[in-house]
């Protein structure tokens, strides 16, 4: 964990121990700290100064991607590689590079990086960029290794962040799991719903999730969501968290098991219940996560029909029958390796490096652990709040623990998209 030092005057600092000195006599030669090696000072993860680091073709327009040299590393900043893949998770690494390429032969793909407006960052070059990582992966033995392998053959591209510095906002999501009925019952009242068959001939603007489902998220029936109901759930904060997390894998009252996912939205923009609770008054100005919010809500449980109605977007599902979490290329999201990002800047289906303060749960101490890492990861899926250079949300996986973990996930990091050098 990060620890926070009041500043104090460096005159005050330097001045007691001479005066001390002074008292007893004595005069000793002040040494000065040893430097720190480049290598190691924190501010290697930050841009290059822009102006002068930039090639003249980004004179015009601002960049989103900034190539520059892999981060070096030091023995006091294991932040810099990512000793999970050779702890404990190699394999799913590999997977997951495996799904981001069959996405990259795709139609979809192809039309994606058509449009795609960085120079130099096409279809083709994050293809062969992944099967040279993953040929690395495979013949390293070890995260320094790799890490030195990845400095030779890659640029890394790092995201200008929300400050043109580089600084990134990162959330995290999961795959909740809720028991839910395909009927309904008095238990089980609140329902996700399917893609309604027309949804593309409704009128503009679409409607608002208060206009779909009512104050209470009982009234679909009554309108435009009639006949759509996928499952009934027994919580109404159920179903507008499957909405924020894009799917849930749902234990039956019939005694099976099942998994819902994202099929599309309304296009309504997206807003934050937390901040309309921080601007009422509700919650702290400073601090504020998921668990919190939950826990304000199993308090004041009426205050549901007032908040929820507030975020006006509204997503529709697909029973996918146990499948895996699928995100917005139609590949499955793997724990710890799927991250989200504003598809409309960034590489899909891209290999990335990210580098944040995550949460690791304890459960000898039923506490968590917070730990500044670095995780090779897959441009996988996008979100309703994943907007600009500055945002992504990091998949942990499924089930309680997943979601204790993504709930508390809130850090600045850094981005980087690893592209193989053009002499390879």
């Amino acid at each position: 964990m990060k620890r926070i030092m009041k500043r104090i005057p460096s005159s005050l600092i330097m001045g007691l121990p001479i005066f001390f000195l002074m008292l007893l006599g004595k005069t000793q030669p002040i040494r000065n700290p040893e430097p720190i090696p480049p290598e190691c000072k924190l501010s290697k993860w930050d841009l290059p100064n822009l102006p002068n680091y930039l090639p003249s073709s980004f004179a015009k327009a601002p960049p989103i991607l900034v190539p520059r040299s892999a981060i070096p590393c030091c023995q006091q900043d294991v932040s810099c590689q990512d000793d999970m893949a050779f702890r404990q998770d190699k394999i799913s690494l590999l997977a997951s590079v495996q799904h981001s390429l069959q996405y990259l032969q795709s139609e979809r793909a192809l039309k994606a990086y058509e449009k795609y407006p960085i120079t130099g960052i096409t279809r083709d070059r994050v293809t062969a960029s992944l099967v040279k990582f993953q040929q690395l992966l495979r013949s390293s033995h070890s995260a320094p290794e790799l890490t030195t392998a990845i400095a030779k053959n890659f640029v890394f591209y790092q995201s200008v962040g929300q400050d043109a510095s580089g600084k990134v906002l990162f959330t995290a999501y999961y795959e909740p799991v809720y028991l839910a009925s395909r009927t309904p019952t008095p238990e089980f009242r609140y329902p996700v719903y399917r893609r309604p068959p027309d949804l593309s001939s409704w009128s503009l603007p679409h409607p608002t999730r208060l206009e779909l489902e009512g104050a209470d998220g009982l009234q679909g029936e009554k309108g435009k969501l009639k006949g759509l109901e996928l499952f009934w759930l027994r919580d109404r904060l159920e179903p507008f968290l499957i909405q924020i997390e894009g799917s849930a894998r749902l234990k039956l009252t019939d005694g099976t098991e099942t998994s819902i996912g994202y099929n599309s939205d309304t296009g309504v923009k997206y807003k934050s219940i937390g901040r309309e609770l921080i601007k009422d008054g509700k919650l702290p100005k400073k601090g504020v996560n998921m668990p919190m919010i939950i826990d304000y809500f199993h308090k004041y449980p009426q205050e549901l029909n007032i908040y929820l109605p507030r975020n006006p977007s509204f997503v529709f599902f697909q029973e996918n029958h146990g499948a895996p979490a699928t995100g917005c290329l139609n590949q499955p999201l793997t724990a710890e390796r799927s991250i989200a990002t504003d598809k409309s800047l960034m590489p899909p289906g891209a290999l990335a490096f990210i580098h944040a303060t995550i949460p690791f749960a304890d459960r000898q101490n039923n506490s968590m652990d917070y730990r500044t890492v670095g995780r090779y990861v897959l441009d996988q899926d996008t979100g309703g709040a994943i907007k600009g250079a500055g945002r992504v949300d990091y998949f942990l996986g499924t089930g309680k623990i997943a979601g204790d973990r993504a709930g508390l996930t809130v850090s600045d990091g850094q981005l980087f998209y690893l592209l193989l050098k053009s002499k390879n």
